[in-house]
């Protein structure tokens, strides 16, 4: 008898999904549903760092970015590849839910517990001392996103992101009406982590409502799985997130709470396609790559379509940021010294977004130590790199995880090839001859409106949006015209 209630319609381990929907169909819908998701929440966030940028100074945002980022590496320890665990596992996924309950929230809370007690040298180590209260506000919503996380990972297993609407984008909201409504009303950079605190609590009552009940439990088989599974793949995650949230307290501690507030807003801007875009591939993808190994399919062609999509769909808002960098001063003049930097961190983030897509496939074809040696390389690369350049400013920090990511890159390639699970190379270089000439088309078309007196000023609004759908509409046609055969597939599963 089970401890907890699976989300409803999800397939018990092995079965067939319901239905007669095929894999790639399910897995496009689940594209389509996740990315909604997304951009309610995830996207939310990168919105909201641009609307705090009006309310707050270099420094809150500084302070209140470093507490965050630490909270980040938090929840991660206290999931630990939750989602993978219950998306591959052959045990009852119910059962195996209830265990990394009882698992997550322990660690969660644990960590609560520490961040509170030592927030004051924890801040001083990081280099911003006045971060202190910001982190013990914001340490309280682990053992809530521990919940949650676990809830949710039922709804991964069956590629069910519909379901995730509800928690992820109801705690957007809260997070987004009270951070605003609190900063505007002069509450300077403790406005975050409120309302941070206050969208945690909230999500795992929304994951109830939209049908996740799991009730904490313990299997001893089930923990022994987890333990097996994440003795190698949660010291990637744990890297993972680090590789993200590294640099924050490296240029705080070298440059000052000043120069991290210009780097955040340069970072969030330049990582909403990541998180709108590859995020989204990924966790489709996983589970996708995993059915297709436990069937005995090839998995070569699933590869490419991903990889190609991700340089599309991610490639255009790229692009596009890269060419309006200047155009950050639309927020106010002092955000100036982050156009440079945002420029830098587009292509970081094209190529984070590409090692990302990469390692999901070397995770499915269980290739953990090497998974593991390439999240180790990267964030070695990293760490050196931001100790060398971080001292010459924020642009140096960025060139720094621009060459750290790239690096990795052909050798996560060169697994892949062992593995028999290299990308096709022909449709995968026509796509990058496409992104190529969609680049080139763009910067045409910024050097025409640069020389129309009304679109001209870095300042302008009217600008900002013209030019931002000039240059949607030249990247998408060239696209479209150098990638038909991708452009046939997306229609396909969009219609399928």
């Amino acid at each position: 008898m089970s401890d907890a209630t699976p989300v409803p319609g999800s397939a018990a381990p092995g079965s067939a999904p319901p239905g007669s929907d095929s894999l790639g169909t399910r897995a496009a819908r689940g594209s389509l549903w996740l990315g909604l998701v997304n951009l309610l929440a995830k996207g939310s966030q990168v919105a909201l760092t641009v609307v705090l940028a009006g309310f707050l100074t270099e420094g809150e945002l500084g302070l209140v970015t470093v507490a965050v980022a630490l909270v980040n590496v938090g929840q991660v320890v206290q999931s630990m590849g939750v989602f993978d665990i219950v998306s591959r596992t052959a045990r009852d996924p119910a059962r195996m839910a209830g265990t990394m309950m009882t698992i997550s929230v322990g660690i969660g809370t644990v960590l609560a517990a520490t961040a509170v007690l030592l927030a004051e040298p924890i801040a001083t180590v990081l280099g911003t001392p006045g971060s202190a209260p910001l982190i013990r506000i914001a340490a309280l919503s682990l053992p809530f996103t521990a919940a949650a996380g676990v809830q949710m990972g039922l709804m991964h297993r069956n590629l069910d992101f519909r379901r995730r609407l509800l928690p992820d984008g109801g705690s957007a909201l809260v997070v987004t009406v009270v951070t605003v409504a609190l900063a505007a009303t002069g509450h300077g950079a403790a406005s975050l982590a409120i309302g941070l605190l206050c969208g945690a609590v909230l999500q795992p009552l929304l994951c109830v409502v939209a049908g996740a009940r799991v009730r904490p439990l313990w299997d001893a088989g089930a923990a022994g799985e987890a333990l097996r599974w994440t003795r190698v793949v949660g010291p990637g995650a744990v890297i993972a997130i680090l590789l993200i949230n590294v640099d924050y307290p490296a240029v705080a501690r070298i440059l000052g709470p000043d120069a991290v507030g210009v780097y955040s807003l340069a970072f969030r801007i330049a990582w909403a396609p990541y998180v709108m875009v590859a995020l989204v591939l990924g966790a489709v993808s996983f589970p996708v790559y995993a059915r297709l190994r436990r069937e005995g399919a090839e998995m070569r062609g699933a590869v490419s379509r991903f990889v190609r999509a991700l340089l599309v769909l991610a490639g255009a808002p790229y692009v596009i940021a890269a060419v309006m960098a200047d155009r950050v001063v639309v927020l106010d003049a002092r955000w100036a010294p982050a156009a440079p930097v945002l420029v830098v961190l587009c292509g970081y983030g094209i190529g984070f977004a590409l090692q990302y897509m990469l390692q999901e496939v070397v995770r499915a074809v269980d290739r953990p130590g090497a998974y593991l040696l390439l999240q180790v390389a990267h964030l070695v690369l990293l760490v050196v790199g931001l100790v060398v350049l971080t001292p010459y400013g924020v642009l140096g920090a960025a060139l720094a995880q621009l060459v750290a990511v790239w690096v990795v890159v052909p050798p996560a390639l060169l697994v892949l090839h062992r593995a028999g699970a290299l990308p096709q190379a022909g449709p995968v270089l026509r796509t990058v001859g496409g992104l190529v000439l969609a680049a080139g088309a763009c910067l045409l078309v910024r050097w025409g409106t640069d020389h129309l007196g009304p679109l001209s000023d870095p300042a302008s609004v009217v600008g900002l949006i013209v030019d931002g759908l000039l240059l949607a509409t030249a990247f998408l046609a060239v696209m479209a015209l150098t990638n038909r055969d991708l452009v046939r597939d997306l229609r396909h599963l969009r219609v399928g």
